[in-house]
């Protein structure tokens, strides 16, 4: 499953540049999920109270404009060659490289009924010559004026300005889930937004770890009678396939022995 953060910040949408991939919740199980700004503008991302990623706010969001921006009055020179290799202008292609793909069939014989004004100038079939090599390219050797590959100069950006308070949020609007699913039945509750870590484990605490054990043995009890369910139905899918195979084939010897009969009534 990949979970990707998005944050509003001064009315922009600003999405998560890689989304988290973490072990998929398939399970069908309630899951706990945390996002921690701290005030170093840093986050941490939990599932279930463990940590899954984390890192620097400013780095891993679009919150404010690149600190670098390719240089505009850079140009690549039009003498710099990338061309690691080279054709090597000293390797000439062999006299005797050209050979034709296909070749008459040298012990193909002309039938001896082949009629000429009937069927045509007879042609051998053709075959795969030996001799072919493809086409020839020149070796390659090393480019001497290889410059390596060029790089677009940077320069500071002058839209860039840094901020301290990426972390901080003074006004909370709203609280919304971007969902892309393939399988519908997901449901979010107890939304809790804080400004304290151990208040949020407290909650968590008392509301999520105590569901837990009687959700999961809810949810084994369920699987359990469903298995069951599960094989009454396929054991009741085998019994009847072996009762209309036995009636196949009990009408089949019938119909046999009806055959039977009518044949000895006629002799």
């Amino acid at each position: 499953m990949g979970i990707n953060d998005i944050v509003e910040f001064r009315r922009q949408r600003c999405l998560m540049r890689d989304s988290l991939h973490n072990p998929k919740h398939d399970d069908e199980l309630t899951h706990l999920y945390t996002l921690i700004l701290n005030a170093d503008n840093t986050y941490e991302v939990q599932i279930d109270g463990e940590k899954v990623e984390s890192g620097e706010l400013e780095a891993d969001w679009d919150f404010l404009p690149p600190k670098k921006i390719k240089d505009p009055d850079a140009k690549k020179p039009e003498d710099w060659d990338e061309r690691e290799y080279i054709d090597d202008p000293e390797d000439k292609k062999p006299d005797d490289w050209d050979k034709p793909e296909h070749i008459p069939d040298p012990d193909a014989k002309k039938p001896d009924d082949w009629d000429d004004e009937m069927d045509g100038e007879w042609e051998p079939p053709m075959i795969d010559n030996p001799e072919f090599k493809g086409e020839w390219k020149p070796k390659q050797i090393k480019n001497p004026d290889y410059k390596g590959k060029w790089i677009h100069p940077e320069i500071d950006n002058p839209e860039y300005t840094p901020d301290d308070e990426l972390y901080l949020y003074k006004d909370w609007g709203a609280i919304g889930f971007d969902l892309w699913q393939v399988k519908s039945g997901t449901i979010f509750d107890n939304v809790l937004v804080t400004d304290s870590v151990e208040e949020a484990k407290a909650h968590a605490a008392e509301t999520f770890e105590k569901l837990k054990p009687a959700e999961k043995e809810k949810k084994e009890k369920a699987d359990e009678e469903n298995r069951k369910k599960m094989e009454e139905e396929a054991k009741k899918r085998e019994e009847e396939e072996k009762k209309k195979e036995k009636e196949e084939k009990e009408d089949k010897e019938d119909e046999e022995e009806e055959k039977a009969e009518e044949a000895h009534d006629e002799l």
